[in-house]
C-alpha cells in the first residue's frame, strides 16, 4: 500500500522538542548538481575574501588557540541556523543521532529515565532489557555513570553516557530511598528499541492507541497494534481515540503509512518548494482497518509536524473528530543533504499543505471541539428521590424480565479516564457517535 514512497528513503518530520524539521532525502538529484553548478557560477568572490581575513585574522590573534576545523563548523552552523529554527548545520556525530532518533535503534540499557535534582531519576527499567533484568527499581536514582559524577549535566548528555556500542558495558552508581550505601550495577548495552506505539481495550468495542513518536515502523506498528486490539476484542471496533498529544513528529512516510490505516483513499498531505522534486502529492490507498468505525484524536501544542500532518489528513478528509488544543503550527519541509565529511546540512526546501490546502505554519490544526487539560471529580450521590421512592407508586405494567446493564469499566480503565480529562471527553465523544450510528442504522 505504500509502493509510491519507496524511492523517499528518508522523510522526517519532527517538532522544535527533538530539535528536527520535515526532512526529505531527495528522489532526484540532478536538481541538486544543477543548481549547485548554477550557484558555483555566481559566488560572491568579495565576501568570500572578507571571510577568509576574517577567518586568518581569528586564526592568528584571538586570545587561546582555535583549530581550523572549530571555525569552519562555528561558520557553517551561523550560516545555517540564522535562515530559520529549523535549518541546521550537522556535524558527523549530531547527523549520527539523528539517524539513531529516526529509527528508534539504539545501544543503551532500556531505562527509561528523567531529570530529578540534577540527577537521573529512573522511571520505569524496560522489560527484556538489561535495565530490566539488573534489579534497578523504578524511584532510583543514578548519580555516577562509569565513574563519572553527573550532577549538572543536561539530560541529553547525560542520556548519552548511557548509551554505546553494544557488548560494552556500563557502571552505575546508584542511591535507592531506605538504602544507607549506593548501590553499583554493571550492565551491558545491548541494542535498543522505543516502540512508538501503545494501544488497549477501553472498554468492549473501544480501543485507544498512543502514538507517542514517527519513527522509521511506526505504520506497521499501528497496524499490529490494530489487529491486536480488533483480535482482543473478538471482533470489530465500534470506534478508536487516537491520542498524539506531545508528539514532536517524526517520519513523514510513517505518518502517511498511519493514515493508510484509517483511509481508503484520499490526499494525505502534499509538499510545495522552489525545484521540481519537492512539488510531491502522497496519498492513502487503505484499506482501513476500522471499516468506518469513528475516530477521535487527541491533539494539544506538543502535536507537531508529522502529528498535525495525520491530525489535518484525517479532519480534512471528515474521518476523524479532532479534540483537544491548537496544535504546534510547523508547516515547513527540512531536507537532509549528507555532506563528504560524515555530517549533513538540514535545510528548509519546501512548505507542507493539508488535503484542502490548508497550510498550518504559525497557526496549526484547530481541534473540531476544544477541550482543555482538567481533573474529572466525581459528585456524590445528590440523593434525589424517584418515582419508586414514593409511598403508594403504581408498579410497571410490563417490567423487563432482565434490565440492560451498561457495560461496566474496568479499574484500571476507571482509573485512566478519572486521571485524563481529555481522554475520558474523547471516549464519551466516540460512545455518542457510535450509539447515535447504531439508532440512525
Amino acid at each position: 500500500m505504500k509502493k509510491s514512497l519507496t524511492r523517499y528513503a528518508l522523510i522526517l518530520l519532527a517538532g522544535v522538542f527533538l530539535g528536527a524539521g520535515l526532512t526529505v532525502e531527495r528522489a532526484v538529484e540532478a536538481d541538486r548538481a544543477a543548481h549547485e553548478r548554477a550557484t558555483l557560477s555566481q559566488l560572491p568572490l568579495r565576501e568570500l575574501r572578507t571571510f577568509a581575513e576574517v577567518f586568518n585574522i581569528v586564526k592568528a590573534e584571538y586570545v587561546v588557540p582555535v583549530s581550523s576545523r572549530t571555525l569552519i563548523d562555528n561558520a557553517l552552523r551561523g550560516m545555517v541556523n540564522n535562515l530559520d529554527p529549523h535549518s541546521q548545520y550537522l556535524d558527523p556525530r549530531q547527523y549520527r543521532q539523528l539517524r539513531v532518533d529516526t529509527t528508534g535503534r539504539f545501544g543503551g540499557v532500556g531505562l527509561e529515565v528523567t531529570e530529578y535534582k540534577g540527577f537521573l531519576k529512573v522511571v520505569t527499567p524496560i522489560h527484556g532489557t538489561p535495565g530490566g533484568r539488573s534489579g534497578i527499581k523504578p524511584g532510583d536514582l543514578i548519580v555516577r555513570i562509569n565513574g563519572t559524577f553527573i550532577q549538572g549535566l543536561s539530560l541529553r548528555k547525560a542520556v548519552r553516557l548511557l548509551r554505546g556500542r553494544p557488548g560494552s558495558t556500563v557502571a552505575l552508581t546508584v542511591l535507592r530511598k531506605g538504602q544507607a550505601q549506593p548501590l553499583t550495577f554493571r550492565l551491558e548495552r545491548q541494542i535498543i528499541k522505543i516502540h512508538s506505539v501503545a494501544g488497549r481495550l477501553l472498554a468492549p468495542g473501544y480501543a485507544y492507541l498512543r502514538i507517542s513518536e514517527f519513527q522509521g515502523d511506526t505504520g506497521k506498528g499501528v497496524t499490529r497494534a490494530l489487529t491486536h486490539l480488533i483480535a482482543a476484542n473478538h471482533g470489530p471496533l465500534k470506534g478508536l481515540v487516537l491520542d498524539l498529544r506531545d508528539n514532536p513528529g517524526g517520519v513523514l512516510n510513517a505518518a502517511v503509512a498511519v493514515c493508510d490505516d484509517f483511509m481508503n483513499h484520499g490526499v494525505v498531505v502534499s509538499t510545495r518548494g522552489r525545484i521540481p522534486s519537492s512539488d510531491v502529492v502522497f496519498r492513502a490507498h487503505g484499506p482501513d482497518l476500522l471499516h468506518g468505525a469513528p475516530m477521535v484524536v487527541l491533539v494539544n501544542g506538543g502535536s507537531a509536524s508529522a502529528a498535525e500532518i495525520v491530525a489535518g489528513a484525517l479532519q480534512d478528509n471528515r474521518r476523524a473528530v479532532i479534540m483537544g488544543t491548537k496544535t504546534f503550527g510547523k508547516g515547513s519541509v527540512q531536507t537532509i543533504m549528507p555532506m563528504g565529511n560524515g555530517g549533513a546540512l538540514r535545510l528548509t526546501t519546501a512548505r507542507y499543505f493539508t488535503p484542502n490546502g490548508r497550510s498550518i505554519q504559525n497557526l496549526g490544526i484547530a481541534p473540531n471541539i476544544v477541550v482543555h487539560e482538567g481533573k474529572f471529580v466525581s459528585a456524590a450521590p445528590n440523593g434525589f428521590l424517584r418515582e419508586t421512592n414514593l409511598p403508594g407508586h403504581l408498579a410497571n405494567p410490563n417490567p423487563p424480565k432482565t434490565a440492560p446493564k451498561p457495560h461496566a469499566l474496568s479499574p484500571a480503565t476507571r482509573k485512566l479516564l478519572d486521571e485524563d480529562y481529555q481522554l475520558r471527553e474523547a471516549f464519551d465523544l466516540l460512545r455518542g457517535i457510535s450509539i447515535f450510528r447504531h439508532l440512525k442504522g
